[in-house]
């Protein structure tokens, strides 16, 4: 039972706390932890720190970052701040990146909210080198387009690396929001050669999904060809975790040691 390329989102076990979260996994075998800025602010970053590093977790990634486009400049400048402030959290606790749910603002154009990213994504660069953490920017479904993120493709998300060109500024690829794109095999081997492949998240949509953000599946649970996408991401020579980022109100509501199991059975039969 190989596990070793697996890290979970705390997200996907949304009612356990950090210390939960780091206890399981650590009990199943499980070495890789992304992290949400809900449970590290309950638990504190520094405290947050000592009990990853006290169980050995690899930490992949802080989640979520980003949220740039405003109407008024004050907007954008606190949105800029939470940013720089999500930057030394990751630091703090091993991250090696900060993943960029970009944002959008309902009304604008498009093209508009995304040269505010570009300029947002921008005055963050100083500050990621100064405490090496990179920025993954996570391409979300169309769905989300009107206020969630006005990034919804990978050929998008490459746009803001080309026009940034800096290592440390890549993409994090969810199975759950680019499967669909046509273009997708290729948008991955381009991401593979300039390097900006920086993360990849599994689960499944399922087919009769009764909730546009809490009804994701499991691996297994919907249409998602997800062994083929990895496969399509590891030929760039992607050696990074298979993260596991679900959002389910039926999962959540489960007893989360059963629901862990469910997990891990998943990932090796379908990931």
């Amino acid at each position: 039972m190989d596990l070793s390329r697996l890290a979970i989102h705390t997200q996907t076990n949304k009612p356990w706390t950090l210390a939960q979260c780091v206890d399981a996994y650590s009990r199943a075998g499980i070495r890789g932890i992304s992290v949400w800025r809900d449970v590290l602010d309950k638990a504190g970053a520094s405290d947050a720190a000592k009990l990853l590093r006290g169980a050995g977790m690899s930490v992949p990634a802080l989640v979520r970052g980003g949220f740039f486009p405003a109407a008024d400049a004050k907007s954008r400048q606190a949105a800029i701040d939470d940013n720089l402030r999500c930057l030394d959290d990751a630091a703090v606790i091993g991250a090696e990146m900060v993943v960029l749910v970009v944002g959008a603002v309902p009304g604008m154009e498009l093209g508009e909210a995304r040269e505010q990213v570009t300029e947002g994504i921008a005055r963050l660069l100083d500050h990621a080198g100064a405490v090496n953490v990179k920025l993954a920017i996570e391409p979300l479904h169309p769905m989300y387009a009107a206020d969630r993120s006005c990034i919804n493709r990978m050929a998008e998300a490459r746009a803001v690396c080309e026009a940034l060109q800096n290592p440390l500024v890549g993409i994090a690829v969810d199975v759950y929001h680019v499967w669909w794109d046509p273009d997708l095999e290729a948008e991955i081997a381009l991401a593979g050669r300039q390097k900006t492949l920086f993360a990849f998240h599994v689960c499944d949509w399922r087919v009769n999904t009764r909730n546009l953000l809490t009804d994701r599946g499991l691996m297994g649970d919907g249409c998602i060809p997800i062994r083929k996408i990895r496969s399509w991401v590891e030929a760039t020579g992607f050696k990074g975790f298979n993260e596991v980022e679900v959002f389910s109100e039926d999962y959540w509501s489960m007893d989360q040691h059963t629901y862990l199991t469910r997990i891990t059975d998943a990932y090796l039969s379908h990931t």
